[in-house]
């Protein structure tokens, strides 16, 4: 282990200023990514800023009917929290999707938002990485891409991210508060993660030394049905191949709504709005289904050893909404 300094946050605007003033510093909270890539050597950050002792850690009820959920919220708390399981079942089945028991109770909402790529190229230092090295090349093209993306990746970038939390975050339109030396800003959760471009080493639209502090997560229609759905290579411990995160709205017999994100396919969680757009208005049944996933795998690029990842996508889609279909009519 390289060594560095350690500082414990006693206030978050105080924490926000001691990152804010040097370049080597990060901020800490359950280390479950970050101390995996200090051991790996990919990060060697100087000074640790310790966030977990901020009072960050509620998940309240807004006027509204929807949520606040503080950025050091452990997930397996967030999980299980009774409002979560009841109005969101799209993000309690993600969490639960995600690591391992033992790794939801250190991983927290912050951190499960900033988390980086799995893409073992990134991972590996011996390896060329614009992620890790901007202008080093990507070792990922022309090399084994079984688990890379099919949409929105660029000539620099093929990574996917991984997160199972930030894709239900996506579908449900959730809102990143986000703490700077000017103040709160609010991010929608669609905008807070960035595709490669010519910048793939940066992953979120975070500036050094902003500090996530919490989520909000709007309420949801009451004829309103959610699910979350992961494919993956064993039945725990992996990251998606594919996921899919829903939520299907419909009256009198027609789709009203659909909010649909895509896991384990793009740099960042995909938002479908493509697939949303055909639903609108239609009958929910099967060919609808199979009609909107063709219109969002439209702009899929596979790579060689991912082609299998476009039909996967589609009946991953087609099921989901299938299941949420099933629920309305009963």
């Amino acid at each position: 282990m390289i060594p560095f300094d350690y500082a414990r946050a006693t206030d978050a605007r105080t924490a926000v200023a001691t990152v804010m003033a040097r370049p080597d510093a990060v901020f800490l909270g359950g280390g479950t990514n970050l101390v995996d890539h200090m051991k790996l050597g990919v990060a060697a950050p100087e000074l640790l800023v310790d966030v977990t002792r901020l009072p960050l850690d509620r998940i309240e009820e807004m006027p509204d009917g929807g949520l606040r959920i503080g950025a050091t919220v452990r997930n397996s708390d967030l999980a299980a929290h009774p409002l979560v399981r009841q109005r969101y079942p799209v993000l309690s089945q993600a969490l639960l999707a995600g690591a391992s028991g033992q790794l939801r109770n250190a991983a927290t909402t912050g951190g499960n938002l900033l988390q980086r790529t799995r893409c073992g190229y990134f991972q590996d230092v011996t390896t060329p990485c614009n992620k890790r090295e901007p202008g080093a090349g990507c070792a990922a093209i022309g090399g084994w891409t079984r688990h890379h993306a099919v949409l929105g990746a660029s000539e620099h970038c093929v990574a996917v991210h991984p997160s199972d939390m930030a894709v239900a975050m996506s579908a449900l339109d959730a809102v990143v508060i986000v703490l700077g030396a000017d103040g709160e800003r609010r991010v929608p959760v669609t905008e807070f993660h960035r595709l490669p471009g010519d910048e793939p080493e940066r992953d979120t639209v975070l500036a050094h030394g902003e500090l996530v502090i919490a989520v909000e997560v709007p309420a949801l229609p009451s004829t309103a049905r959610s699910a979350y759905r992961k494919v993956r290579d064993r039945a725990s411990y992996a990251f998606a191949l594919v996921s899919v995160a829903a939520v299907l709205d419909t009256e009198e017999g027609r789709v009203r709504q659909a909010r649909i994100a895509l896991g384990g396919v793009a740099h960042k969680p995909w938002r479908a709005t493509r697939a949303e757009e055909a639903l609108r208005g239609a009958v929910p049944a099967e060919d609808a289904f199979r009609r909107a996933a063709d219109a969002e795998l439209s702009a899929a690029r596979p790579l060689p050893d991912n082609g299998f990842k476009v039909p996967m996508t589609r009946n991953t889609l087609a099921a989901v909404l299938r299941e949420l279909g099933t629920q309305e009519r009963r």
